[in-house]
């Protein structure tokens, strides 16, 4: 069996276009399986905009920062931070572009090589990841990467969000430089 290659890199224009397709084209049972209200998505023009104007400001004023996953040199997934205080903390969100590559453990993997960028970059004291409660994949990641588990809580978690049960997690800086990954800078 041949392994793929899995890599990771900060988000450029001509990745727009995968993220919309993804946002826009998946199956609504997918959608709300991560617990998106699939009516309070934002249009094209409107995810375009958002991620243009991430990518021109410095990592000091960025509210989200998102970092593309590649396997084999080709994109398949993102990873971003939404809303990111510098030199504080940011809210992690995860996202495996197509049916075949989920629940594979890419997202393990992937992860790996992405928290550092947050943690270098954002200059961050904490990682925080808040995913529906009822999705069963990332809080499986989460706790393997040694994310800590904080509390269940019902809210609204975002602004494509329905009210819903989620799990915090939160990996602080001092936790994160004390594990070892293999893909560690």
């Amino acid at each position: 069996m041949i392994e793929n290659k899995l890599s990771v890199r900060e988000i450029k224009p001509a990745d727009i276009d995968y993220i919309i397709q993804y946002w826009l084209d998946s199956d609504q049972d997918y959608l709300e399986g991560l617990g998106v209200d699939v009516k309070k998505l934002f249009k094209k023009e409107q995810i375009t905009e958002m991620l243009l104007n991430q990518m021109e400001m410095p990592y000091e004023q960025k509210n989200a920062y998102c970092i593309i996953w590649e396997m084999d040199g080709k994109p398949v997934g993102h990873c971003n931070t939404n809303p990111s205080q510098f030199g504080l903390e940011a809210n992690m969100h995860l996202h495996i572009w197509q049916p075949g590559n989920r629940m594979k453990g890419l997202g393990l993997s992937l992860l790996k090589m992405t928290i550092p960028y947050f943690f270098k970059n954002l200059q961050l004291k904490q990682l925080i990841c808040e995913p529906y409660a009822l999705n069963p994949a990332p809080h499986y990641a989460l706790e393997k990467l040694g994310f800590e588990f904080e509390k269940e809580y019902v809210t609204v978690p975002g602004s494509i969000n329905f009210e819903q049960p989620v799990k915090r997690w939160v990996l602080s800086y001092d936790r994160y430089k004390k594990i070892n990954w293999s893909y560690r800078d």
